[in-house]
């Protein structure tokens, strides 16, 4: 198969719905359908009674804005989110005002602007079909360019093409880590031709984080195509996508996506008419924390006690199995056919000059826009917390936003100017990480914040080193002394040596970096730390 073919393939799909000229389209993403969107669309399919023939309700991903949903646009069939009518708080009492006004005046009383900086501020790649297509509909995601990279890359470019624009580009892995992904594949590529794997790691369990899940719910496609892509890129054949199980709606359309790509010879043997072949297979998680590092996900995949192993050998040396293994996460898949379609030089067009392209973030906590944006690398964190975020709600005083997970740290306001990229973040003592953000207001004490991330990561570890085991153990008794205001000057010195201990002698990345949100906020709020112990010696 060429483009030209794709391009016919797409054109049919698009004929098919010709008569199609207004679409009401509901938010079936987990965030809406918790708010009811299932029932809003069920009451806007009865209402649209005779409009049926150029009046489609459609079920569509995640829109953003997931504090105002049930979410509802209506808009031209291949207009986007930008140019719609966007109602929020719908229910399914409002499905014959919305019906009516397909056609006439917008419901006022509904509307959510869409001019609004929480949507006119980003820049969508990853999401760009998000809110717009079915995720369950193989035709709908061909219909708007889908695998027309993967296409591209079997049919105009070698291997080593892939490759030479993936690491042109700039792509840096979004799961956290933030190495250069190009890098990564080619180490993978020269290993010795024979068993090969691709992973996605879609283990996404720090607190605050809905990323992957949105993106696996509302374009599943777009991940398959990557890992695909990545497949052809490395010389692998097989495929994992490691999720955890408490996504029952993302593993439902994998499954769906999968199942289609696999009838229409877009997955499986001789992709797209040529002699690739990929298989790609679901592995259900338990919900451990600890797989998502590599390590332990693959010994996870392979029937084993999800605990992580010392490097080398690396993954891509001696992975699943023992054989070369390509990890990176749903959202590094998710960049790669743009990457491939449009160019390596367009996405490092985007971005710093060390962070390239996009990063979707999840925000929560004390502020108003709850939800999932998408925006360049090198946006600050004021843009994307009093701009984008729409601010604290209240009257409330910023304090802290927590970035990187349990993994990462506490930023005060005095920092909030700093670019958001990998390097950046670094100097403050935290990370990107996956891409949650959690923001935090003048109620929000500092030492309860530690010691919550400290009883995660203490409840999480797989008690395989004794640095993490032990040590996170100790650090949460400190920590919740302090707070409980029972604690000493002893005490805390001891929390700054433990968290030392831990974060150099600890197997894995999740005891290294246990002790950053201690560190954080003992760095920026010490002054609570001192409080609860002067509380103590009265």
């Amino acid at each position: 198969m060429h483009l030209e073919d794709l391009a016919e393939k797409a054109a049919e799909f698009r004929a098919e719905e010709a008569g199609i000229q207004r679409e009401v389209r509901v938010c079936v993403a987990a965030s809406c359908q918790s708010s009811g969107s299932l029932a809003v669309m069920e009451a806007l399919e009865d209402a649209c009674g005779d409009g049926k023939g150029t009046c489609r309700v459609k079920g569509v991903g995640c829109m953003g804005l997931c504090s105002a949903g049930p979410l509802v646009s209506i808009a031209d069939k291949d207009c986007s989110l930008d140019e719609s009518v966007l109602y929020r708080d719908v229910t399914p009492a409002d499905a014959p005002e919305i019906m009516g006004s397909v056609c006439g005046s917008p419901v006022e009383r509904l509307r959510c602007p869409t001019d609004q900086p929480f949507f006119a501020r980003q820049h969508k790649i990853v999401l760009e079909n998000s809110g717009f297509i079915d995720p369950d509909s193989f035709k709908g995601y061909v219909a708007v360019g889908g695998y027309a990279g993967m296409v591209r890359a079997l049919s105009e470019m070698t291997p080593a093409d892939v490759l030479r624009e993936v690491t042109t580009s700039g792509l840096r892995g979004r799961g956290g880590g933030g190495y250069p992904t190009g890098l990564k594949w080619s180490t993978v590529a020269k290993m010795p031709a024979g068993q090969k794997y691709v992973i996605c790691n879609a283990d996404e369990g720090d607190p605050g984080a809905f990323m992957d899940r949105a993106v696996l719910e509302s374009d599943p496609h777009r991940v398959l195509e990557g890992m695909a892509i990545a497949a052809y890129a490395v010389g692998a054949n097989k495929g994992y996508i490691y999720v955890r199980a408490e996504y029952p709606l993302a593993v439902e359309r994998l499954q769906t996506a999968i199942r289609k790509a696999k009838r229409a010879g877009f997955l499986g043997s001789k992709v797209a008419d040529t002699q690739f072949s990929f298989e790609v297979e679901i592995r259900l998680g338990a919900g451990a924390f600890v797989c998502g590092e590599e390590t332990a996900l693959m010994a996870s995949i392979e029937g084993l006690r999800g605990q992580p192993r010392p490097r080398p050998p690396y993954p891509a040396e001696s992975g699943l199995w023992g054989c070369p293994t390509l990890i990176n996460n749903v959202e590094t898949f998710a960049n790669i056919a743009p990457i491939v379609r449009e160019g390596g030089d367009w996405f490092a067009s985007i971005g710093t000059e060390r962070s390239k392209g996009t990063k979707v973030f999840a925000l929560a906590g004390k502020i108003r826009n709850t939800g999932l944006i998408e925006v360049p690398m090198g946006t600050s964190l004021r843009d994307i917390i009093e701009i984008i975020g729409g601010g604290i709600p209240d009257g409330k005083a910023f304090k802290a936003v927590q970035t990187g997970g349990p993994s990462g740290g506490c930023i005060p306001e005095a920092h909030l100017d700093i670019p958001v990229d990998y390097d950046s973040l670094k100097t403050l003592g935290t990370m990107m990480g996956s891409g949650g953000m959690i923001v935090m207001d003048e109620t929000s004490s500092m030492v309860d914040v530690a010691r919550y991330f400290m009883e995660f990561c203490m409840t999480e570890s797989c008690g395989k080193c004794i640095p993490c085991r032990t040590g996170t153990w100790q650090m949460h008794g400190l920590l919740d002394a302090i707070a409980k205001a029972q604690g000493t000057h002893a005490d805390l010195a001891l929390l700054e040596e433990l968290c030392e201990v831990v974060q150099a002698t600890s197997l894995c990345g999740l005891g290294q970096t246990a002790p950053n949100p201690v560190l954080s906020t003992l760095r920026y709020f010490r002054d609570e730390y001192e409080e609860k112990l002067q509380r103590a010696e009265l």
